[in-house]
């Protein structure tokens, strides 16, 4: 009963959990009922990753600029901190 519980809560970690619920959702709102179910949840789920994928991706762009920036302005105060310092010398 442990191992099924601490299967659950990595599903929920993870994710999946989340996003078999949406996709199980978003069939059952289909006006028009696929003639394949388990086709449509493939095709579903393939987007969702992908949409995830972008996401993420996205965050990493994000990150690395936000990082070079800071990079930026740490060689500014280095330079302005090595300039003070060769004129006490």
């Amino acid at each position: 009963m442990a191992q099924q519980e601490e299967f659950r809560k990595y599903l929920e970690r993870s994710g999946v959990m989340d996003a078999l619920t949406r996709i199980l959702v978003k069939l059952y709102e289909e006006s028009e009922k696929p003639t394949d179910a388990l086709d449509y949840i493939r095709k579903t789920l393939g987007d969702i990753v992908e949409d995830s994928n972008t996401v993420e991706i996205d965050s990493l762009k994000k990150e690395l600029k936000e990082s070079k920036a800071q990079i930026a302005e740490l060689k500014a105060k280095l330079s302005k901190y090595e300039q003070k310092e060769a004129t006490t010398e």
